[in-house]
């Protein structure tokens, strides 16, 4: 089969584009899918680059979030059969481990799943769309609505805003009758969120966020309760953003976190949290409930995945990474094998 295999943890270059590549086989318990999307994640960048204390088995075909088709199924499968259209929830919750980093992943013609980690996908939601769902709109779907609250007259400002994540927030920020804020590189991005929905536009290219939020929500102040500033700050960046995201909040703010794309280990000024009485609220990953629900959300029409405007055919999958290198990404970023 065709395949982008990672051959060792480096930069793209790391990369081999085959097309002898072995069919995978199912075991008892597997399935093979004919892939049709895979949409690309940061956390595909980590695994490429090699992240401190996880080993990667080598090679590896990575590409985390996959749909398909069902070409075989072991001797095992009973709920599932040839030609099910279907859904990968990554994480498999049996025996341990994450598609695409601990065994082969999506950019490849062909991948073998377990059936446990599999979801039905209706006819009527794209491959592309289905596959644009668990990590990125899982991961914004359990810290905005199960741990984050978000909630009707609150405003919410949004960091990177322009990717998965990002945009999935928008998105159900709104749906809660939120007023969204919302922070990306360039003016092209920033109008593609406002057609999402966001209410406030901040280039952080040539504007200081904090400076720009503060005009717009006003600043907290230590002995005044005047519920100025911000209600909700979502930073997944961290970085050099992390302390000063905790400037724009009103006291007792919520800062919401699930990952570190500029950096997990920023320095802190924990005046801001005790001063102001703020929670920093952390979120790790999805559930399978979480991606059920978010496919009856794309199914009815009340959310639509954003998508990168440049799709990639499978030897090209490279370049797919490079948009996210470049953190040139608006939505996910959809290879089609």
């Amino acid at each position: 089969m065709r395949a982008m295999v990672l051959m060792n943890h480096g930069g793209n270059e790391a990369f081999s584009y085959r097309t002898d590549w072995p069919d995978p086989t199912p075991g008892p318990d597997d399935v093979v899918l004919r892939v049709r999307a895979c949409t690309l994640n940061y956390h595909d960048v980590f695994t490429r680059n090699g992240m401190p204390g996880i080993k990667v088995p080598m090679p590896i075909i990575i590409g985390i979030d996959i749909a398909g088709d069902i070409v075989a199924v072991g001797a095992s499968v009973a709920d599932f059969k040839v030609g099910d259209r279907v859904l990968v929830d990554p994480i498999d919750r049996v025996k341990g481990g994450l598609t695409g980093e601990t065994y082969d992943g999506g950019l490849a013609e062909y991948v073998r799943i377990p059936a446990h980690q599999l979801v039905p996908l209706d006819a009527a939601i794209s491959y592309a769309d289905a596959a644009a769902l668990p990590v990125a709109y899982g991961t914004a779907y359990r810290m905005m609505i199960a741990r984050g609250k978000v909630s009707a007259g609150e405003t919410v400002l949004i960091l990177g805003a322009s990717g998965g994540v990002g945009t999935c927030c928008v998105q159900l920020a709104k749906q809660a009758g939120a007023t969204v804020a919302v922070c990306a590189s360039s003016d092209e991005k920033l109008a593609r969120l406002a057609e999402i929905g966001a209410d406030h536009l901040i280039n952080y290219a040539t504007d200081d966020f904090v400076k720009a939020s503060q005009a717009l929500f006003g600043r907290a102040r230590v002995f005044q309760d005047e519920g100025k500033g911000v209600d909700v700050v979502v930073n997944f960046t961290g970085g050099d953003t992390w302390t000063r995201s905790l400037r724009v909040m009103k006291r007792d703010g919520r800062l919401l976190t699930c990952g570190a794309t500029a950096g997990y280990n920023p320095p802190e000024d924990i005046r801001f949290i005790w001063t102001f009485e703020l929670n920093v609220i952390g979120s790790n990953g999805w559930s399978r409930q979480d991606v059920i629900d978010l496919l009856g959300l794309v199914k009815a029409g009340s959310l639509k995945p954003v998508l990168h405007p440049e799709r990639f055919s499978l030897d090209r999958a490279a370049d797919a990474m490079s948009v996210l290198d470049r953190r040139a990404v608006m939505g996910k970023v959809v290879v089609e094998p």
